[in-house]
């Protein structure tokens, strides 16, 4: 019973806490309130889920809404902001964040190649900027159950477009399991189990029915 050496954790095929971001967008009371894709309150564990994860494996966080300067939007949801909400927003009035000009750059800055990417919708504020990103060479990764879209069929079609230009669709387990690796690194255990937590009284089993 012996783990292999660790590997380059920033040249690993596979997510590591060292090669990888999350990328968050639009998780707005406007934009969730539309989601006909999934469960409301599913899609919003999940998505909390995710941010507690990436905390969790200390991956960088880029955070970004829409037309909350404007006044024509609200801040994000405050169950994302009570994880995050400590983190600096990138807010922007275009509908693809790849078009906003402070956003891409902070992207950039990370020079980390693997994004995580979650956004609401995921046929527009999602699609666009992965579609972008995987032209300038970035692997860019979609926790399917983490995002949604305004019907079945629009988030469906979403993830099948992006799928084709070669993003590689995933589910918020697999991000963690993948970021996790190995049992034996006991630090990020808690956390890792931390990310079912439904304490709140929320039952992501009983919502998706």
């Amino acid at each position: 019973m012996a783990s292999e050496i660790i590997r380059n954790t920033q040249t690993d095929q596979l997510l590591t806490p060292e090669n990888s971001a999350l990328i968050i967008i639009d998780y707005q009371p406007i934009q969730v309130s539309s989601i006909r894709s999934m469960a409301r309150q599913e899609l919003i564990f999940n998505i909390t889920s995710v941010a507690k994860a990436a905390l969790n494996y200390n991956l960088p966080i880029i955070h970004s809404t829409v037309n909350v300067q404007t006044g024509r939007n609200k801040p994000p949801i405050q169950e994302l902001q009570d994880v995050i909400g400590h983190l600096p927003t990138y807010d922007r009035t275009s509908i693809n964040s790849w078009e906003d000009v402070e956003f891409k750059q902070a992207v950039k800055a990370l020079g980390r190649r693997k994004l995580i990417m979650t956004a609401l919708w995921t046929e527009a504020c999602l699609t666009f900027p992965a579609l972008d990103a995987i032209q300038e060479g970035y692997e860019v990764y979609v926790p399917v159950d983490a995002v949604g879209g305004t019907s079945v069929a629009a988030h469906e079609a979403a993830l099948r477009r992006m799928e084709q230009a070669g993003v590689k669709l995933i589910s918020r387990v697999q991000m963690y399991c993948e970021l996790q690796r190995d049992w034996s690194r006991e630090a990020t255990v808690p956390g890792f189990m931390g990310v079912f937590d439904s304490s709140d009284g929320f039952n992501p089993e009983k919502a998706a029915e």
